[in-house]
């Protein structure tokens, strides 16, 4: 099936808000933070469905995707990563990224919940399960840190870096840009890199995949191939309906905060 890979084996006004620096092994368990409360964003109305965009601009748009293609991942999700995306182009915080990577953690381990966005073919080119750390929860996770040696996930907007070998093998390093929810993922050795425990027959076993210690791990037969596809500079959006996190993230509201200003 070409080059998706399914379990089976298949704004510029923002720059002047971003005063702040952004950016900061793996992890013994610290206590587990309370519950957060999941909390509903507004529903998206139904948008015309675009077959063919120009330019790689109109991909951070939710109306540059036909929906046909992204219908697994959930519009709301999909609507705040192509903005967190283009918040942190916009404000020069990153260049202009080839892929985009979804992380949807309110959906359990068990099912696909990471998507590889290209950006230039406004296609998906990978759609896969990816494990959360032991700390953050079970099957479904609902505790998140930045904290060293709580062997819990992060989540916010992430950008990757180059990739080396070591005790997880092939591994891919993410540098998160969100002061206070993942800017000490490098301090944490948090990384992107295969693993064992997370495959279908682990899943129906534990009814659940096994557990990072915060890194986003991915199926072994998979992870190369698909670390060299998102490597240096692209984008990972870790997402979870967290209450403060939706209300006080940089690259979710102080674009828009400065573009309404502007106007």
């Amino acid at each position: 099936m070409a080059h998706v890979s399914l379990r089976a084996g298949s704004g510029v006004v923002a720059a002047l808000v971003f005063a702040a620096a952004f950016v900061g092994v793996e992890p013994s368990s610290a206590a587990a933070k309370p519950d957060r409360a999941q909390v509903k964003t507004a529903a998206l109305v139904n948008r015309p469905a675009i077959k063919r965009i120009a330019s790689t601009n109109d991909a951070l748009s939710f109306d540059g995707w036909d929906r046909t293609v992204v219908k697994a991942i959930d519009a709301r999700v999909l609507t705040l990563a192509l903005n967190a995306a283009q918040c942190a182009i916009g404000s020069g915080a990153v260049g202009q990224p080839p892929t985009l990577t979804i992380i949807d953690y309110s959906k359990p381990s068990t099912e696909p919940r990471l998507w590889v966005l290209d950006l230039r073919t406004r296609q998906i080119v990978y759609e896969e399960l990816v494990a959360h750390g032991q700390g953050s929860g079970g099957n479904l996770p609902d505790k998140f840190s930045n904290e060293p040696d709580s062997h819990q996930t992060s989540i916010d907007l992430f950008v990757t870096e180059g990739t080396y070998v070591g005790r997880n093998g092939y591994s891919l390093r993410l540098n998160g840009l969100e002061r206070g929810f993942n800017d000490r993922a490098k301090e944490r050795a948090i990384v992107m890199h295969g693993a064992p425990y997370v495959n279908d027959a682990i899943g129906k076993s534990l009814g659940r995949l096994g557990r990072s210690h915060g890194c986003p791990a991915v199926r072994e037969p998979i992870a190369r191939e698909l670390i060299d596809h998102v490597k240096d500079g692209s984008l990972v959006f870790s997402y979870y309906p967290d209450t403060d996190w939706l209300a006080t993230s940089t690259f979710l509201n102080a674009c828009q905060q400065a573009s309404r200003q502007a106007d």
